[in-house]
């Protein structure tokens, strides 16, 4: 809806409470989101706001690979999760030049391969002898997430230069919760591939095990990103955005929220009802 100019006091004065007022003109925008907690958690609260701000949001679920190529021929809009300068620089590599990396919103992140903390086991190197301890379905094993996943990608080359007796096994994130939440109630040893932020840290008491050879990195900043000329196309959301910023504590509390929920909506729902105050700070950066 474009402000048209008139010439009379009145007029202008009508124009400019309406400019203050809206924020965003209609438009439809498509958000791509992959299967991780954090990633569906901020996807589905940022389709909440900006539905309520005229937006027609669409979250489009697609492989990491897939989203890039799909943002790089505009066929994706924005995606909220890029992981920098660590994991995801292999995936943004190809399109460096072309796609827009913005502000960062998360400080620091980690990942690597997770045991439960009753698990007497400090270091990865320890389970070139003890990956008889980690059994599943009959053979030592890893249980991870999708294999297009970087971090998949990273804890094969862990499984390599450790030069461990133990192969990955590649399911989704749910399946490899449930192994974990089974095993963990039982108190028998797991050995599964797991990232910070996740609602898991905050139910179950787990450690990361020791990485001497550094293989999954030491941390990322986790930023949003967008297709080449987002920003132009669309200062607003852009500004707001840019001003987006969450602690451990209140995504940890989002993800949590979604997985008591059960729902993503739902959860980032009641979320937001009782955040509103720190969700207008972002949104007034767009003034």
């Amino acid at each position: 809806m474009k402000i048209a100019f008139y010439p009379c006091a009145a007029a202008v004065l009508f124009t400019l409470s309406a400019t203050a007022q809206v924020h965003a003109e209609e438009k439809t925008l498509v958000i791509g989101t992959n299967n991780w907690a954090e990633n569906i958690a901020v996807a589905n609260l940022w389709k909440l706001v900006l539905d309520d701000k005229g937006y027609d949001i669409e979250l489009s679920d697609v492989g990491k690979s897939a989203l890039y190529a799909g943002m790089a021929s505009n066929d994706i809009d924005l995606s909220l999760e890029i992981w920098l300068p660590n994991t995801d620089k292999e995936y943004l590599a190809p399109y460096k030049d072309t796609l827009e990396v913005h502000d960062a919103w998360y400080d620091k992140t980690a990942l690597g391969l997770v045991v439960p903390s009753y698990v007497d086991i400090d270091s990865i190197p320890e389970l070139v002898e003890r990956a008889d301890e980690f059994e599943y379905q009959g053979s030592p094993t890893i249980l991870g997430i999708d294999s297009g996943s970087a971090i998949a990608a990273l804890s094969d080359e862990a499984v390599e230069a450790y030069e461990l007796p133990i192969s990955q096994m590649n399911s989704s994130e749910p399946a490899m919760m449930s192994a974990l939440d089974s095993a963990y109630q039982n108190e028998q040893p797991i050995l599964v591939t797991l990232w910070s932020p996740h609602w898991a840290f905050a139910n179950y008491d787990l450690k990361y095990l020791e990485d001497p050879e550094n293989i999954y990195g030491d941390g990322d900043t986790i930023y949003w990103f967008s297709r080449e000329g987002f920003s132009e196309d669309d200062p607003w959301l852009t500004a707001v955005l840019d001003a987006w910023h969450m602690s451990d504590d209140s995504l940890s509390e989002l993800m949590a929220e979604i997985e008591s929920q059960g729902d993503p909506v739902t959860g980032a729902q009641t979320w937001l009802d009782e955040n509103r105050d720190q969700v207008d700070e972002w949104l007034a950066a767009g003034e």
